[in-house]
């Protein structure tokens, strides 16, 4: 156990001698304290208050102990005193994501500073062992001019230009880190969804140049390639010949 402090025979004081002196301290139960009562060697007795079960803050703050002396007289006469003990932090809790991977869907050509998802952490620690700040990690250079994160309220923002057509799916790490140091970290995907921002391109090669009058129908006399880098239903391409 470790011990919290002592307590002396001179502060439970008995103005009785002998027997009728106090001969011995307790405690009431509890789960995390034990009384060592230790004679001392010019007569008298000392307690010393030990721990047994660490302390958890974050579950109980503050406890309360009830310290009994006792004398030997007939009949047994005791005094009691009331301990408060108040439970320091230790930076004993990381941050906790919210959730361990963050989904986000972005149109391509979104504007600057379109926020995209704000990401959170919380610390069961009090003071600077609670503070959270955040932080990309190992982001890809893809990522990096694209997207910004504000340290404090885990904002992601968008800082770059976005095209789908470059690439249609961004995935990062974002780590959570208290004032001393402990570090979560969770996933945050973005997917990126097509806008129909690109026109057909047309490219004609001609076969016959000129074609005679008296060409049989169904010769091929020339090859239309029409090209759309948008997806879907924004990529497909309709192209009636106007006579």
């Amino acid at each position: 156990g470790y011990l919290v402090g002592s307590i002396s025979s001179d502060e439970a004081h008995d103005a009785d001698i002998g027997q009728n002196a106090i001969q011995g301290y307790s405690i009431e139960a509890n789960e995390n304290f034990s009384l060592n009562v230790i004679a001392k060697s010019g007569g008298g007795k000392y307690s010393e208050l030990v721990l047994e079960k660490e302390l958890d803050r974050e579950k109980q703050q503050e406890l309360t102990i009830v310290l009994v002396a006792t004398d030997g007289g007939t009949p047994q006469r005791s005094g009691t005193a009331v301990i408060h003990v108040t439970v320091l932090d230790a930076n004993d809790n990381a941050p906790v994501f919210s959730q361990a991977i963050y989904k986000a869907s972005l149109p391509e050509n979104s504007p600057l500073d379109t926020v995209v998802v704000t990401v959170s952490a919380t610390d069961a620690d009090e003071g600077v062992n609670g503070e959270v700040t955040y932080e990309f990690d190992h982001i890809s250079d893809e990522s990096n001019n694209v997207f910004s994160l504000d340290q404090t309220t885990g904002e992601v923002k968008v800082s770059g230009s976005i095209d789908y057509e470059e690439l249609s799916s961004y995935e990062m790490e974002i780590t959570a880190k208290d004032g001393l140091g402990l570090v979560s970290s969770s996933t945050l995907i973005i997917d990126i969804t097509d806008v129909n921002d690109n026109a057909p391109l047309t490219f004609i090669k001609s076969l016959t140049n000129p074609i005679p009058e008296n060409v049989s129908p169904g010769t091929e006399v020339g090859i239309i390639n029409v090209q759309d880098r948008d997806s879907e239903t924004n990529g497909q391409v309709r192209f009636p010949i106007v006579i």
